[in-house]
């Protein structure tokens, strides 16, 4: 008989997990049921794809998660948040929808910085797993957004984060449903930071990207003409050749990514040194790209590659009011991921 993947429930102090692991042991997951965050993803060097027992590989580390509770908790970085109902900043935590003012920091006169939503610290279930001998899927749930739980947003919507476990391949797809009865604004995003295990300086980079939104210095877009920025304009932040990405110190949104012929575009960030490489990829919507000069720890040893649905501070632009409208009974997707391949493979 074929041995599957494996998933078992685990706990990062306090806050439960959930553990998933090859059956030869080439990768290994870690997820916490808060905010349905990604805590680790490690993934054997070598040949992919053989179930045979052997001796355990050696695994690497890919991500730079959380690495307790603690940080977990606080939320510092927004280590792989899954961003719902909004990703990013909303200018002043204020917002007009269909003809209603809204707070998301009422009282507050200070300090309104409010980014990457609500879902990265609300509690998720697993609510279906499955597995075979080549990946596992987990479906987790949140019904936590609903009226009144969470300023200026009342609205109800439930949230479904479905991973995709795979020999070198997470797969992720958000799932938001309003289950409510009147429209909702939503957008759905990622905040992962990738590592290849060297600082991010003698790193190369790919963004498939033809345009830069640029920003005030609270990294809110700019309005009218002035908020995008054709990269052939701009060398500096213009990747669509792979560069080394050397000094370059970025927090910024790309927009008008590239395809390929089955829709989808990817991203590489690659290690010239060993031929290792991971490609982020998206079906539709934004990159954004941050170097982690402000991280409380490790800054600029991991790259923040983001898909997100929307642009920074969408809520309070017009011309996204139609994308961001969930009406009630509809369901919106938007799927992502990234593939790990090293110089052995």
């Amino acid at each position: 008989m074929t041995a599957e993947y494996r998933i078992a429930e685990d706990r990062l102090g306090g806050e439960p997990t959930l553990v998933v692991s090859a059956p030869n042991g080439s990768t290994r997951v870690v997820l916490a049921l808060r905010g349905a965050t990604l805590l680790s993803w490690q993934v054997g060097r070598g040949s992919a794809g053989d179930n045979r027992p052997t001796e355990l590989p050696e695994l690497t580390e890919l991500t730079d998660g959380y690495r307790d509770e603690k940080e977990l908790l606080s939320q510092d970085g927004v280590r792989a948040g899954v961003l719902a109902p909004f990703p990013n900043r909303v200018a002043d935590g204020r917002y007009r929808f269909r003809g209603d003012d809204h707070d998301l920091l009422p009282g507050r006169r200070a300090d309104r910085l409010i980014y990457h939503g609500f879902a990265r610290e609300t509690p998720f279930e697993l609510v279906e797993a499955t597995t075979e001998p080549d990946s596992a899927r987990l479906l987790l749930r949140s019904t936590g957004i609903r009226p009144g739980r969470y300023p200026g947003y009342p609205f109800a919507v439930d949230l479904d984060v479905e991973y995709t476990v795979g020999d070198r391949e997470l797969s992720i797809e958000i799932r938001a449903t309003n289950v409510g009865d009147t429209t909702a604004p939503h957008a759905a995003g990622w905040h992962p930071y990738f590592t290849l295990s060297r600082p991010i300086d003698d790193l190369d980079l790919h963004i498939p990207a033809r345009t830069l939104i640029r920003t005030d210095a609270s990294l809110i877009p700019l309005h009218g003409e002035d908020a995008l920025l054709p990269l052939d304009g701009s060398p500096g932040m213009d990747f669509r050749t792979p560069r080394r990405l050397g000094a370059a110190v970025i927090d910024a949104c790309y927009a008008d990514l590239i395809t390929g012929p089955d829709g989808r575009t990817e991203t590489v960030l690659s290690d010239p040194a060993t031929g290792d490489e991971l490609r982020v990829w998206q079906y539709g919507g934004y990159l954004h790209v941050f170097t982690g000069d402000t991280l409380a720890r490790d800054r600029r040893t991991s790259l923040a590659l983001e898909p997100v649905e929307a642009t920074t501070d969408a809520f309070n632009r017009p011309e996204h009011a139609s994308a961001l409208s969930l009406e009630p009974g509809r369901q919106r997707r938007f799927r992502f991921g990234v593939r790990y391949a090293s110089s052995g493979t």
